[in-house]
């Protein structure tokens, strides 16, 4: 090395700083930044990210990261970040149209401005808008692009509230599940991940845990270890339904059926926990008679969930003859692909149920785990304020929105014959998410965000799919360009996320955003001048004694904290083992209504595949290695999801009975839309199920993706996305002549 290399390695600075994966995903992995910081000839430093793993002093992280974020500086310094505001320029027609329908070049549609003038802009917008339509006409549009809880919801929350925009009623992904959890326990929580390795059986119930869940499989395969068996309830065979044990491939939609059958057999062979259920629950003498009737016996459950009765019976067994058999308990993973069913709040309950049933709460390891994230009493109030609405312009709550039902507001809101819903939207401020990717009908979506008379903002680190529809484009940072505070709904550890680097380019963290729009808006509230540390602060200012202790300089210190929830006489912590962990009304776990199987209008059961033209159940799938769209232009990302790409997964008799073989370009539609992709023919589906995974518009054939077939219709409880209900055909495309046959 010569003289010059060594100073210049003497100059360097190395680093290590906690983040926190702000993604969406149960883990929340605590993260080790490795920062290499050099001086510049003008006498600046440069700070470079250069390394992540997982904290392995974190006990779920445990040192290691899932392939998406072990990949995550290719997306932080991507050649194709979105770094600098932009308007579109004139004349550039909104969509793939305004650069030629050609990735790569989707920066022809835009012009580069400053901060100053976008803010200057949006704000002349949005303040002609509600002057002339009122302030409800603005629709804010985000989700969990980040799940910190400034991200998330702080500064932004106040902003629209403020203006008196419309409310986003955010039910895309997990309200059914988590309505229904509620109603049966009252707050959100769950076996911790921990408690896995202690299980004697593990039903992963829609719950692809290798694929999306990785950091709890060590502690399951720990339990497997010590003779535990791991059974995969999906309709699809996933990478946990690979692993398993047993795989039992349900028909989409059944899952409450398949519940019922299973509490059949455990009360007519005797097999529940009589003493649990009259201590901890309510209900219980009305749910025995409703799953004693015969329409819920394994023989008729097997007709209509598509698994043997024997089957049937034998997990209903297995589950509650498993404390007894090995002395561990059995625990199930539920995840929320069931919810993601017309009548999923209820397949939710069903299941919910079970350890209710079988006093499985009362055992380390044992239970069950949807999500813990109400275990976090994080001040939402305080980082929010709604109160914000009655103090400006509105002068009350503004109407709400429902985010699944986007396409139906864009469209339809304020349309003749329609006056009592409020105004049409006529601006869509769209952050921390790409509906025009990931909401559903699509078609309505695009046809919405393409009117001419819609502003349309977006805050993001990509040209997106909802990107090629904005009238200004924001520059937004990655996790590592932030700090926050962030629980998860995956384990029990708050933990402060540290800014790793300066932003990229010119990318304003959502914070600053709305902060500076709001004094461009002319809002003089002292709550707009709130910095990153005290809104954590504010966050976790709260009299919850399971926030006890926690304090931000003590998360600064810690990188995480244990939350301080009950133990019992031995140390433990049992979630619902005893009566005083219930948040119901009642006090216990209430199994009452009982639940009810009504099978999806879009399924091969239901009221829409009566006339037959669309006989086959379609799962619009996620894929392993993105989080929902995010990633998916990521080239690392996308290589180790080319297993799958723009493929369609068929079973053989599907294929045979429409002359479709493996590599045929199909079509996949329905009423609402269509889609191209290829035949994959294989045993990934059970007969009469497709499936395809969801990828952004511009990387699909046609432009489009899975949302195309899917529809606005909502979930029995919650109001929720319905993605699993859908139901489609497919037919073989000529090669030759580029048409169906």
């Amino acid at each position: 090395m010569d003289s010059e290399s060594e100073s210049a390695a003497a100059e360097t600075q190395t680093r290590v700083v906690h983040a926190v994966c702000s993604h969406d995903c149960p883990d929340s992995c605590g993260v080790l930044v490795t920062v290499e910081s050099l001086p510049n000839p003008d006498g600046s430093i440069s700070a470079r990210a250069v390394k992540l793993q997982g904290d392995p002093a974190h006990p779920v992280t445990r040192g290691f990261l899932c392939g998406k974020v072990a990949k995550y500086l290719d997306r932080v310094y991507s050649p194709d970040r979105l770094l600098y505001p932009m308007r579109r320029r004139p004349g550039a027609p909104k969509g793939p149209a305004g650069y030629g329908s050609q990735k790569g070049r989707e920066a022809d549609a835009f012009e580069r401005i400053s901060w100053g003038d976008a803010l200057a802009l949006i704000a002349e917008k949005l303040q002609a808008i509600a002057a002339e339509f009122g302030p409800e006409s603005v629709l804010p549009y985000s989700y969990a692009g980040t799940i910190g809880q400034l991200g998330f919801g702080s500064m932004d929350r106040r902003f629209f509230h403020r203006l008196g925009a419309s409310q986003l009623d955010r039910t895309i992904c997990s309200e059914a599940g988590g309505v229904a959890f509620k109603s049966v326990y009252g707050v959100k929580l769950g076996t911790p991940p921990e408690d896995f390795a202690h299980a004697g059986l593990v039903i992963a119930w829609g719950a692809n845990i290798h694929g999306n869940n990785v950091h709890l499989w060590p502690f399951i395969e720990q339990a497997r270890r010590k003779g535990a068996r791991l059974i995969a309830i999906d309709p699809y065979r996933t990478r946990t339904a690979a692993l398993a044990d047993e795989h039992l491939a349900i028909r989409p939609g059944t899952d409450t059926m398949l519940a019922l059958a299973m509490m059949h057999v455990i009360f007519r062979e005797g097999l529940e926990d009589r003493a649990y259920m009259a201590d901890c629950t309510t209900g219980h003498d009305a749910l025995r008679a409703h799953a004693l009737l015969p329409e819920h016996s394994p023989e008729a459950a097997a007709a209509i969930a598509g698994i043997a009765a024997d089957r049937i019976a034998a997990l209903a067994r297995g589950y509650a003859r498993c404390a007894q058999q090995s002395g561990k308990p059995a625990v199930i993973r539920l995840n929320y692909g069931i919810q993601r069913s017309e009548n999923g709040g209820t397949a939710v309950r069903a299941v919910c149920m079970l350890p209710l049933v079988t006093g499985a709460w009362r055992h380390k390891g044992g239970g069950l785990q949807l999500s813990t994230s109400g275990a976090f009493p994080f001040n939402s109030a305080a980082l929010q304020m709604p109160e914000l609405m009655r103090a400006g312009a509105l002068g009350r709550d503004a109407r709400v929105v429902n985010m699944s039902l986007l396409g139906e507001a864009l469209t339809q809101l304020g349309a003749s014959g329609r006056e009592h819903e409020g105004p049409p939207v006529k601006a869509l401020f769209v952050y921390n998410s790409n509906p025009a990717a990931v909401a559903p009908n699509q078609n309505s979506v695009l046809r919405g965000i393409l009117r001419d008379d819609l502003f349309t903002v977006v805050h993001e680190q990509f040209f997106t799919d909802t990107a090629d529809y904005a009238d200004v484009l924001l520059p937004a940072p990655t996790f590592l360009e932030v700090k926050d505070v962030q629980g998860a709904y995956g384990h029990l550890f708050a933990q402060v996320s540290e800014r790793a680097i300066a932003p990229l380019g010119e990318a304003w963290s959502n914070v600053r955003l709305f902060a500076e729009l709001a004094r461009r808006m002319g809002f003089t509230d002292a709550c707009f001048a709130d910095t990153e540390d005290e809104l954590i602060d504010q966050a976790l200012a709260t009299d919850n004694p399971w926030f006890a202790g926690i304090t931000r300089e003590r998360l600064e210190r810690a990188g995480h904290v244990a939350l301080a929830l009950p133990i019992d006489a031995t140390g433990e912590t049992l979630p619902f083992s005893t009566a005083e962990w219930f948040r119901t009304p009642s006090g216990r776990g209430e199994l009452t209504p009982v639940p009810v199987y009504v099978p999806p209008a879009e399924s091969r059961a239901g009221a829409a595949a009566a006339g037959g033209r669309y006989p086959l159940e379609f799962l619009p799938r996620k894929a392993d290695n993105y989080m929902n769209s995010t990633f998916a232009n990521i080239p690392t990302h996308r290589k180790m999801e080319a297993r799958t790409a723009g493929l369609l997964e068929m079973h053989a008799a599907d294929a045979d009975a429409r002359a479709v073989t493996s590599g045929d370009a199909i079509e996949v539609f329905n009423g609402r839309g269509s889609i191209r992709l290829r035949a994959q023919i294989g045993d990934t589906v059970p007969q009469g199920v497709v499936a395809a995974r969801m990828d952004w518009n511009k990387l699909s054939p046609r432009g489009n993706n899975v949302n195309a077939l899917t529809s606005e219709t909502l979930t029995d409880m919650g109001a929720g996305a319905t993605f699993y209900s859908t139901l489609v055909e497919v037919r073989r495309i000529d090669a030759e002549a580029g048409r169906a046959v």
